[in-house]
């Protein structure tokens, strides 16, 4: 019995060593060089691929041949709500600046190599996050980089196919008076696009925020459904502002957004059951 105990301590691997602060500065470096590599490699890609990155996907929500244009051009005309049909817009984009169309090139192209890189980077903060995570956190968390990569992609594509035709629409036409035509600098219409993208790709990281904050107390189901109508009133008014004055519009955008809170809730109900049991255990 003795030598079988005595065997089973000589199979086990060696307890880790603790690192030292400027140990885990040194393996943070490594993690961030390596996802800053990664970025870059995707965003000389999106460099050379310039003509199909600015016709095709930046500029293209703008045109009535997008996508996004084409469908609510056909819901409009199905449901007799012509505010739908967001497709006839005639924006005049201009560029001002001697440098203004190279490093709009060099901000998109970083941009889109950030977008694409997303899963890997997040990957590798998992990596530097989960050594000093305990055998049940890291059960619980199995998965976390697949979950955060795809809602972040969702809520890019959701952004792009849907809030961005709408913000482009509503402020690209909005007139305070007709005597100011809008004449919109590419550099603004970039900016545009890419902060709305990007804002709405980390809204959609909302369920596995709300995850951790309820792992670690912070918030729990409760204070969730307690402030559920300040949400929707957040949603609504978010909605409102970036869409065409129409209730069809703004449904759209805010079907998602809710249905992600109201997942965050369905999280945080599962993750605070488990742990009142660990802490009751």
């Amino acid at each position: 019995m003795q030598e079988t105990i005595s065997n089973k301590k000589k199979n086990q691997p060696p307890p880790e060593k603790e690192m030292s602060f400027w140990e885990h500065l040194e393996e943070l470096r490594g993690h961030i060089f390596r996802s800053l590599a990664v970025i870059l490699v995707f965003a000389i890609a999106a460099f050379i691929a310039k003509k199909y990155i600015f016709d095709y996907v930046i500029l293209a929500p703008k045109d009535a041949d997008f996508l996004t244009n084409r469908l609510l051009c056909k819901l409009g005309d199905l449901l007799s709500v012509e505010a739908l049909c967001i497709g006839r817009m005639d924006l005049n984009i201009q560029n001002i600046n001697m440098s203004g169309q190279f490093m709009t090139h060099m901000y998109v192209s970083l941009f889109a190599g950030l977008i694409v890189a997303a899963p890997y980077v997040i990957w590798e903060l998992w990596r530097f996050i989960m050594p000093a995570l305990h055998p049940k956190e890291k059960k619980y968390s199995q998965g976390a980089v697949f979950v955060s990569s795809l809602l972040f992609l969702l809520g890019v594509l959701f952004a792009y196919f849907l809030i961005v035709p709408l913000t482009i629409n509503f402020l690209g036409t909005y007139q305070v008076s007709e005597d100011v035509p809008n004449q919109i600098q590419l550099n603004s219409f970039i900016s545009t696009i890419i902060s709305v993208t990007i804002a709405v790709g980390i809204v959609f990281e909302l369920p596995i925020l709300v995850f951790f904050l309820t792992k670690v107390g912070l918030v729990t189901p409760a204070f969730l459904k307690k402030n559920r109508k300040y949400m929707l009133v957040i949603v609504l008014i978010i909605s409102a502002i970036i869409t065409p004055p129409d209730v069809f519009s703004q449904i759209l955008v805010c079907i998602p957004l809710l249905g992600l809170y109201e997942i965050s809730i369905s999280i945080a109900k599962r993750v605070y059951k488990k742990r009142e049991s660990n802490l009751a255990g």
